[in-house]
Parts: C-alpha cells; sequence; structure tokens
C-alpha cells in the first residue's frame, strides 16, 4: 500500500524558489511508495490548520514547503501525532533545516523524502506559543520585527535591518529563573536553542542537540564595536560556544522576565508580555531526515 504525503506550500516564502515545486514534485517523487496532493496556505497559521487535517485524515508524512515559518506553523499541527514532518527549505534562513542536515537543492531534500528516513525531535514550549529551532529576546527579536516591516525578504534585506538597528540598540535585563534560583543577566539577546543556528549557518548554539530532552539558553553578553568581527567568526565558524562573551545554560524549563514584551519563535517576530514560562517536550516530533 502506498503511503499519503501532502506538501504544504508558502507561496510568498523567502526567495521565491517554492514556485517551481509542483513540477519538482511531478518529476521526483517516488510514486511507487508515495501517493501525494498540494496544498498552499492562504494566511498566517494557516499551515498548521492544513497540517493537523493531514494528521486527521492518516497521512503518513506532511512536507512543509518554505522556510522557518512555514515549518514552524506545520510542526504545530503534528506534535503528538503519528505523522511525521519533512522539510522542503524554500526560505531565506532554513534553520531547521541545515540543523537536520536536509538539502538546500530541491531535488535534493526531495531524494530524503523518498527514503522516508523517520527520527523523533524535541519541540518546546514558548507561553501559549511552541517552536522547533530556535525562540529569542533581545536583539535578534528586535530585528524580527523590523524585518516583519522591512517589505522585501531575504538575506540581504535582513542584513540591512542588522545593520541599521545594531548602533541604537542598548542591552537589556532579564531575570531567568531555573530550578528555583533567580539568575540576573545584563544581555544584548538571550536565545532558546532546540536547534543550533538561526539560520544562513549562522550558529548560535553549536552544542545543542535537538533530541536529548534539553534547551540550550545562548546568553550573548553586552559587547563594544571592538567585538563584532570576532563574534562574527565564532559564529559563522561554530565555536561561539567558547567566546567569553557567550554563556551557555542547559535545562527542561526556565522562566524568563523581561522589561520588553516581544520575542521570536523559529524567526517570527510575537508579542509575548513580560514572562515567559518555557518548557521542552522531549521526543514529540517525528521528522525526515537524511
Amino acid at each position: 500500500m502506498k503511503k499519503k504525503i501532502c506538501f504544504i506550500v508558502n507561496p510568498i516564502s523567502g526567495v521565491g524558489r517554492q514556485k517551481v515545486i509542483e513540477k519538482m514534485i511531478d518529476r521526483h517523487l517516488n510514486r511507487t511508495l508515495f501517493e501525494y496532493e498540494v496544498v498552499y496556505t492562504k494566511a498566517a497559521k494557516h499551515a498548521t490548520e492544513l497540517a493537523k487535517q493531514a494528521a486527521a485524515d492518516n497521512f503518513n508524512i506532511v512536507t512543509a514547503v518554505g522556510g522557518d515559518g512555514s515549518v514552524n506553523e506545520t510542526a504545530r499541527g503534528l506534535i503528538g501525532t503519528n505523522t511525521a514532518m519533512a522539510v522542503i527549505p524554500t526560505g531565506s534562513g532554513n534553520g531547521l533545516a541545515r540543523h537536520l542536515n536536509i538539502p538546500l537543492e530541491l531535488e535534493k531534500a526531495m531524494d530524503v523524502i523518498n527514503n522516508a528516513n523517520e527520527t523523533r525531535i524535541d519541540t518546546i514550549q514558548f507561553n501559549n506559543e511552541t517552536f522547533v529551532n530556535l525562540a529569542g529576546v533581545g536583539f535578534d527579536a528586535h530585528v524580527g520585527w523590523e524585518f516583519a516591516k522591512f517589505g522585501k525578504r531575504g538575506l540581504s534585506s535582513y542584513l540591512k535591518v542588522i545593520i541599521r538597528e545594531f548602533p541604537k540598540y542598548k542591552a537589556q535585563n532579564f531575570e531567568l529563573i531555573i530550578d528555583g534560583k533567580i539568575l540576573n543577566k545584563k544581555a544584548f539577546l538571550i536565545s532558546f536553542a532546540n536547534g543550533s543556528q538561526w539560520g544562513n549557518n549562522a550558529y548560535i548554539a553549536p552544542l545543542a542537540d535537538i533530541a536529548d530532552g534539553y534547551i540550550d539558553i545562548a546568553v550573548l553578553k553586552d559587547f563594544s564595536l571592538l567585538h563584532i568581527i570576532p563574534i562574527a567568526f565564532r559564529l559563522f565558524g561554530k565555536t561561539l560556544h567558547q567566546s567569553s562573551h557567550l554563556e551557555f545554560i542547559k535545562t527542561k524549563e526556565v522562566i524568563v522576565k523581561q522589561g520588553g514584551g516581544i520575542a521570536h519563535i523559529d524567526g517570527e517576530p510575537i508579542e509575548i508580555g513580560n514572562t515567559i514560562s518555557i518548557k521542552v517536550n522531549p521526543l514529540s516530533l517525528k521528522v525526515i531526515v537524511p
């Protein structure tokens, strides 16, 4: 009996590669193994509804065709089900796909789906939200907010926002409560990592294991302009954990108190309020990996 696979396509994701997806599926999906359907998202959070429905309809695999935002929405609809999530990365960062070693070339990503190798990964509860790769507060949340208003997607636009906002941004005070212990931190940003990178091979938590039952908290301390280049080298060189500007904490749950009310989850900006309760949900999502 053939497996059923649903492709959820975000028509406005990232850099536009998803436009060729139907032809690519037709050419490269192994039809002896799979029967398939393609559906398109029409609004924010629509992918979650489509994924939930596909799981209810006993689809074996639901494929997120898009960037990290699309992957996040698709995953939410599949957590705790027997339906596995696959990814065809067409976004501008593709953080989760890169962490899972899913190829960025569409045909090679389809080969991963054809092999249908399943594993389980953790997901993380973030107040009433959920993320699969990374969430954060501080500068990266601020940049996510500004990037959403920028108008153009893509890495070059993201870099423009970073360059524009960096000189104006000041480190913030945060309170972390872990196992009843209060830790006060002045930080440029704090990332809560399930996966290891934001995307584009920028490794904020190089040692993060997406299936170990823990959150890796990466606290980037305040730093001067002189330290930007060394930090950037370490960020893209996968050695940021060796920097004196980073502090890492491993935990299963944490409460965060912040002055501002914004955060990002898997790159998408959200209004979250001043108190955030974060907890790992171990091995709660099936995924297709190489």
